[in-house]
């Protein structure tokens, strides 16, 4: 991702919360990635939300920067998923290592449901 001006803070570098937006961004495009996107989850009864959120910053980008956001799910538990991401410029070096955990909930209900079996195997075939 290209770091856009409004990303930055008066200091110059991103703002420390816009890290979120860019994990967001990352975390859509692996669900895409692995052929499950949000809004087919949704319209196949499994809605997401997310419960936590970490971020450990390392460095800082500024605006006109790329940054590389590598991105893999990293734990599947019962109704809940946590994903991993470490962002990068473009010499490599590690700008921040975050990571959401989100609970799969039934869309009408708000009610916490298994994760499904079609998830499970997407991650199992595009991690390996």
């Amino acid at each position: 991702m290209r770091v856009r001006f409004r990303d930055t803070d008066t200091q110059g570098h991103v703002y420390f919360g816009n890290y979120f937006v860019f994990c967001d961004e990352a975390m859509s495009a692996y669900m895409r990635a692995i052929g499950m996107p949000w809004q087919e989850m949704v319209k196949a009864g499994t809605d997401m939300f997310f419960v936590n959120a970490n971020c450990d910053y390392v460095g800082s980008a500024r605006f006109e920067e790329d940054v590389y956001i590598e991105t893999r799910i990293s734990k599947i538990g019962t109704s809940s998923v946590t994903t991993s991401f470490v962002i990068r410029n473009s010499q490599g070096d590690t700008l921040a290592n975050a990571s959401v955990t989100s609970v799969c909930v039934n869309p009408k209900t708000r009610e916490k449901v298994r994760v499904p079996d079609r998830l499970r195997e997407a991650v199992a075939a595009f991690e390996r």
